[in-house]
């Protein structure tokens, strides 16, 4: 197999309001708001963007807001658990400003590695893993410090209906190998830094429930519009249906719907998100695509307003 991706690019989330989740994952998680725009098939929702001083693949965490909807449950077919990379040494840290902000965790190992397991506001479960590798986070103010910022993606835990062909489509299309299996676990890795761990749990979890506290989907990374294509046919050759390419401004996308039912995406690194603004300047201002400029004044009089506080 010639083509393997680097790994995760982004995990896209449905949460509850829009100002409670942003105060969590900027405010007590210190990731940056990277961009404030609409969910391009729901304009009247917001999709939120986290992730590292850039926002750059492998650190990138979006929500769909949902205020109003009902709590959802994670059972096959969904990531079950998404895992962030913190710089080794910095787990005492994040014990400590877990615990200042009353968030309560739990410790455990998997795979030989210590993790803070948590809940954000509005359900989703979250860990955090010290990681050598990938770069340390630039984005830094108050306690946060590059050595102790989330960098980005450690991984995912992934709960399937189907654990061997889901490992299947990882390993012999998608490009991750094999590492290790204990337990009730598999854990494979790709070649990236950041987001190149993926846990496959073996048995079924039972049926999920789509809403407030769930994943939505998981994107892995193609290098450009070229390689993207590339994707496609490949996914395709393995009998798998796939969507068009939709472009979502900062990046483009194919979807697909693998067996063991999780919704997997193949989202390109560029263009970034200092498309329609400065990078000094991401997420301060609510960035619209060019069919919904022209309803921006309604939009800005019914979405609710959301800022991120000063790191502390």
């Amino acid at each position: 197999m010639g083509e393997k991706t680097k790994g995760i690019h982004h995990i896209t989330a449905i949460v509850g309001e829009a100002q409670e989740n942003t105060d969590f994952y900027a405010g007590v998680l210190g990731m940056r708001l990277v961009k404030k725009t609409v969910n391009f098939d729901d304009p009247g929702t917001y999709h939120l963007y986290f992730g590292n001083g850039q926002g750059a693949p492998g650190t990138i965490m979006t929500f769909f807001p949902w205020g109003k909807a009902y709590q959802g449950k994670a059972g096959d077919g969904q990531v079950g658990v998404t895992a962030f990379a913190v710089p080794e040494g910095a787990l005492s840290f994040w014990r400590n400003r877990l615990e200042s902000h009353r968030v309560s965790f739990e410790e455990h190992v998997r795979f030989g590695e210590t993790y803070l397991k948590f809940a954000d506001p509005h359900g989703l479960q979250l860990e955090l893993v010290e990681r050598g590798t990938g770069q340390a986070s630039e984005w830094t103010g108050g306690e946060i410090t590059e050595n102790n910022a989330i960098k980005g993606f450690a991984g995912a835990v992934l709960y399937t209906a189907n654990a061997a062909k889901t490992e299947e489509l990882l390993e012999n299309v998608i490009g991750f190998s094999r590492q290790e299996e204990q337990g009730d676990y598999v854990r494979l890795v790709s070649e990236g830094t950041l987001g190149n761990t993926l846990d496959i749990k073996q048995t079924r979890v039972g049926a999920g429930q789509m809403g407030v506290g769930t994943v939505h989907h998981i994107a892995f990374r193609a290098d450009d519009d070229v390689d993207q294509l590339e994707w496609k046919n490949r996914i395709e050759a393995y009998g798998l249906g796939v969507t068009p390419v939709q472009d979502r401004n900062y990046f483009r996308s194919i979807y697909f719907r693998e067996y063991g039912d999780l919704l997997f995406e193949m989202a390109t690194d560029p263009p970034g998100f200092a498309v329609d603004e400065s990078p000094d300047a991401l997420g301060e201002e609510l960035q619209l695509p060019k069919q919904y400029e022209q309803y921006r004044k309604r939009l800005l009089a019914e979405l609710p307003p959301v800022y991120a506080r000063p790191l502390e």
